[in-house]
């Protein structure tokens, strides 16, 4: 475990495990890289170099009162990679917002050292609902959410990651512990940084960067994603670039890295093997 600092001066938690080609994982919101332990040790294991941070303003990074865009995020993204020395044929996974980071990065850093991209439940091309995205989100929605959150953030997510998790009165994929501990880990987080972020994931559009995918790419996403829906996130991604495999993960909700991670540790496993 290790800190690393940014080109702006701040500090980022960062886990390395393993040896071997890079493989940097990014978390969902509002998580951090502990979202990621299974499918980390599983690919350690396997002979590569396990790289997942913290995002700023989530768990042990630190928490700026400043820019969370995803110039700024993907610039962090940058600076990680360059610290920890996976500037050769890196793979790049990012999870839910994670997504993003990996698709400004590819555009904005040009995709530098990256040898293959995932995108596991990923908001990218663009969340939000307008006149040329049908299917995506209602602004109303994040609105809704935002106000939740202003007036009581951890009920807010008591009910948030039951959707995340597909926990339902007849299903329950994860245990109530598991869910306990979620919570306690996006609590970990900045208020300013939830909001900021959450704001960034739903209005930021991605559809210009997907031309900069010029690797392969591996899209996995669930199909009853009630946070992330399929329509307006995977299947999208998928078409758009050119160089994409799609995985649908049929009944998985949001959080199948949790839900489904013997199926998504065997499917990252054999993308990483090629």
């Amino acid at each position: 475990m290790t800190r690393i600092p940014t080109r702006d001066g701040h500090g980022l938690y960062v886990k390395i495990w393993g040896s071997g080609r890079p493989v940097v994982l990014i978390h969902g919101w509002p998580l951090s890289a502990d979202s990621w332990d299974y499918h980390a040790m599983k690919i350690a294991d396997a002979g590569y170099k396990v790289i997942a941070y913290d995002r700023r303003g989530f768990g042990r990074s630190d928490q700026p009162f400043g820019d969370y865009d995803y110039d700024s995020l993907s610039d962090d993204l940058s600076d990680v990679i360059k610290a920890t020395g996976a500037n050769k044929d890196a793979t790049l996974v990012g999870f839910s917002m994670g997504g993003g980071e990996v698709a400004r990065y590819m555009s904005r850093h040009a995709g530098r050292d990256v040898k293959q991209a995932v995108l596991i439940s990923s908001v990218v091309p663009y969340m939000l609902k307008t006149d040329d995205n049908p299917h995506g989100v209602e602004q109303s929605v994040f609105d809704q959410m935002t106000a939740a959150m202003l007036t009581d953030r951890p009920k807010f997510f008591a009910d948030f990651f039951k959707d995340f998790y597909g926990v339902g009165m007849l299903s329950e994929p994860v245990s109530d512990e598991f869910l306990q501990w979620t919570r306690s880990v996006a609590m970990q987080a900045s208020l300013k940084s939830t909001l900021a972020c959450a704001k960034s994931f739903a209005t930021t559009d991605f559809r210009d960067d997907l031309a900069a995918f010029t690797v392969p790419t591996l899209v996995i996403h669930g199909t009853d994603d009630a946070t992330v829906p399929i329509d307006a996130s995977g299947r999208p991604a998928a078409k758009g670039i050119p160089t994409a495999q799609l995985k649908e993960y049929d009944g998985a909700p949001h959080g199948l890295f949790a839900t489904h991670k013997e199926q998504l540790e065997r499917d990252l496993l054999e993308f990483l093997a090629h």
